[in-house]
């Protein structure tokens, strides 16, 4: 995929440490413009450097702080982006958090409602500030990052996994209003990461999030857990051409074989595949459950 972004202006949210910060160097690479969003000056300028060196001579990356669930932080983001850019392609929706970790009868109540502001509220905000320049240019890329919340039960992170699961909700419905504008949305799970979320994890302690959980988590950071450039690969290809058309999707970056997403694009258009849809009996071998 070696400079199949050349030409095309980025937008990462949360791109100052973590998954944000591995595709911002990636797209440095396959040649983007990036703006890169982060709500710690110090901790975003280093990774702006660092992006920076991977960067041809005719790129440019800039950064900016804004808190994504802050509409006048959005607003000055967008403003700011198109004042040195003519033109933005891509959107990457990647900023998050866990959110208060524990039963839900027993969290801080205003630290649940921030972890929906940030992880929900903020990516909507987000592409309601992209979509009107999108639409103006007939184009435009928004790649949603999700996480386990969002297909499986996630006890004790219910901020979380509530956030998650909704934010693809929000992919797929907005696929369908823009899909005749040529804006493509989609959502990636990247798998189970070793950053610094799972840090907290591990720091919360297994009376806070489960022992289970705690677990899984704790055999993860020795394992080394999923490799973030699968992330970046996938996140890379659905911002570029050959996505073109792939919209309203869930892919993991582990599993799935979204290599090969062209060559079935005209099923992908037909099809809920990788999609968040009801199961009913049937779909188990079940012979109960119809009318």
């Amino acid at each position: 995929m070696t400079r199949i972004l050349e030409g095309r202006t980025s937008l990462i949210t949360g791109a100052s440490q973590g998954l944000g910060l591995e595709i911002a160097r990636g797209y440095a690479k396959a040649g983007a413009n990036i703006v890169m969003c982060g709500r710690n000056r110090d901790i975003l300028d280093k990774a702006r450097e660092e992006v920076s060196a991977l960067a041809a001579p005719e790129q440019t990356v800039i950064a900016h702080t804004a808190d994504v669930s802050n509409l006048s932080d959005v607003k000055m983001l967008m403003k700011k982006t198109l004042d040195v850019f003519p033109r933005l392609d891509i959107l990457v929706n990647n900023a998050g958090i866990y959110g208060p970790k524990g039963p839900i009868e027993s969290i801080d109540w205003s630290e649940w409602v921030k972890a929906i502001e940030i992880n929900l509220m903020g990516s909507v905000l987000m592409c309601r500030a992209v979509i009107p320049h999108f639409k103006s240019v007939h184009y435009g890329k928004i790649i949603q990052l999700s996480g386990g919340g969002a297909t499986n039960p996630l006890p004790n992170l219910s901020a979380y996994a509530a956030s998650k699961a909704a934010v693809i909700r929000f992919a797929e419905t907005l696929a369908e209003e823009v899909r005749e504008d040529h804006i493509d949305v989609n959502a990636i799970a990247p798998g189970a990461l070793n950053t610094r979320l799972l840090d907290e994890v591990l720091e919360a302690g297994p009376d806070k999030v489960g022992s289970s959980f705690y677990d899984r988590s704790l055999k993860q950071k020795m394992e080394g857990g999923a490799p973030l450039e699968k992330g970046v690969e996938l996140s890379t290809f659905l911002a570029s051409s050959e996505s073109d058309g792939i919209t309203g999707k869930l892919f993991s970056a582990i599993w799935d074989p979204w290599e090969t997403l062209p060559e079935h694009l005209p099923e992908l258009k037909k099809t809920d595949i990788y999609t968040l849809r009801r199961i009913v009996p049937k779909d188990r071998g079940m012979d109960w459950g119809d009318r």
